[in-house]
């Protein structure tokens, strides 16, 4: 065979091959796109209770490349089945379903676990932390107050927009400023996205304090224990760092380019992503680099189950029992795949007044009442900061400690250098500052580029100084012109 034939046929090898990967891939953006989109108009309409259309918009402006094929996709809400199906270019077919008490999970096609509702759900029981706040919405406690208010809703005359949909602000365990969009109320859950990890990362913390897993040891996956498997070394603390090195790609940029990230296929093209994840190869060595992506925190959620007792019943149980009742969050929902795990990447809803609650515990060392929730040193521990994580990122949390670029970034920008906080993708966020006594929780649909546009950063400046320690020694004279 001369050379000439031999080139030609690797170079036709070479082309058939990048074509079927090429259609290999087109389908995975389409599923992506499709998958994404489902999931969240099937939670926010059947559980929050929001506006399809509304939903469709807003979140397709807020992601950033969305508005290239967003005028070709096309969903369809069922009242009666409740569920959702998307398709893009009429194929690429993801469908979303709802269950009552879990709210929703998309369909692959295959078996769906059972999630029989623990037998205590729905009766309420007496909460540790005192409560923050009456039945009706807390009116600003100042006039400097409701203008930090006033300035976090205002829109822009430009896009990007906005859409503030929640805040709260508590100080020293009360909520003293609260303010909702149309459609919104105290009581509605809201999709918290990734802040739903830091939830997951006080999961851990309850079954790390009650002997169930162990923070630096291997982690438990069965997959990862043959002889000579170099991910045996992966621990539970490179799971909450996202330093364990598995290559699935990144989480960071909620966006068209990242579509074809292996995280991705796991979040919306696999019924059992923890299997997914936990099947990938390692990309660094355990502990060695930084990379932001959801299957750490789904391999997490695997593992809060099994600790648990294995099934999604003793998962909702442990949360109910060991942290949301403790709490007095009331109106939680946290949905699950397929195969039965917690999606504990970004699938919890919950009001702003919960989501507070929630950060109040960190607030309070994670101490509810009298009652230790969270093991002694854990919110240390959680806002530590993890070496080259350069938006600066701690043990399932975001921090201003350390030195990295996104804690100096925010502390340029009037955030305490002791802040700690929750982060969801377009807009969700429950900051704690413990030397203001402050949690301040923010939901919204706004883009995450640039990071000015969803005016967090002055509702944090404004909030410090009207009610934070300054003006508090000043008489409450100090802080924001109205």
């Amino acid at each position: 065979m001369t050379n000439r034939r031999l080139i030609l046929i690797l170079v036709a090898t070479i082309a058939l091959s990048a074509l079927a990967l090429t259609a290999v891939r087109a389908r995975d953006i389409f599923k992506v796109a499709t998958g994404f989109v489902a999931n969240v108009i099937c939670s926010e309409t059947f559980v929050t209770g929001a506006d399809p259309a509304t939903i469709f918009a807003e979140t397709a402006a807020a992601m950033p490349g969305t508005g290239l094929f967003g005028w070709a996709l096309n969903y369809d809400v069922d009242r009666t089945r409740r569920d959702v199906t998307v398709t893009l270019l009429g194929v690429g077919r993801s469908r979303a379903v709802y269950r009552e008490g879990v709210g929703c999970h998309l369909d692959h096609g295959g078996a769906v676990a059972d999630i029989p509702l623990p037998a205590t759900e729905g009766i309420p029981s007496q909460p540790h932390l005192p409560e923050i706040a009456g039945n009706s919405v807390v009116a600003p406690q100042s006039p400097q107050l409701a203008a930090a208010l006033d300035r976090a809703f205002a829109e822009p005359a430009q896009p990007p927009f906005r859409r503030t949909k929640a805040i709260v602000v508590v100080s020293d365990g009360r909520v003293v400023a609260e303010r909702y969009a149309d459609g919104y109320g105290v009581e509605t859950p809201i999709l918290g996205f990734s802040a739903t990890k830091s939830v997951m990362s006080a999961l851990t913390g309850i079954l790390v304090r009650k002997g169930k897993l162990k923070l630096k040891a291997p982690a438990p996956v069965a997959a990862w224990q043959g002889l000579g498997d170099p991910r045996r070394a992966i621990t539970v603390d490179h799971l909450l760092r996202h330093t364990a090195g598995l290559a699935l790609g990144s989480s960071l940029s909620a966006s068209l380019a990242s579509v074809l990230e292996p995280v991705n296929r796991m979040k919306f093209m696999e019924a059992d992503m923890a299997a997914y994840a936990e099947g990938i190869a390692l990309e660094t060595p355990p502990g060695s680099a930084w990379n932001y992506h959801d299957g750490n925190t789904v391999i997490l959620s695997h593992l809060i189950r099994e600790a648990a007792g294995g099934r999604a019943t003793d998962v909702l149980r442990l949360a109910r029992q060991e942290l949301f009742d403790p709490l007095g969050m009331r109106h939680v929902k946290l949905e699950f795949d397929a195969a039965g795990t917690p999606e504990g990447s970004s699938q919890m809803l919950m009001p702003a007044r919960d989501w507070a609650r929630f950060g109040l515990l960190y607030l309070n060392d994670g101490v509810a009442g009298t009652e230790r929730i969270l093991p002694e040193g854990w919110v240390k521990y959680s806002a530590s900061p993890t070496p080259n994580a350069w938006v600066g990122m701690g043990a399932g949390f975001w921090t201003n400690q350390g030195d990295s670029f996104g804690a100096r970034y925010r502390v340029e920008r009037g955030w305490p250098r002791d802040a700690f906080f929750a982060k969801g993708t377009i807009g969700q966020y429950v900051i704690i500052i413990p030397s203001e006594r402050l949690v301040i929780v923010r939901l919204g649909r706004s883009p995450n580029w640039p990071p000015e546009a969803d005016g967090v950063f002055e509702l944090v400046r404004d909030v410090v100084a009207t009610t934070g320690s300054k003006a508090k020694l000043a008489g409450g004279n100090q802080g924001v012109n109205p």
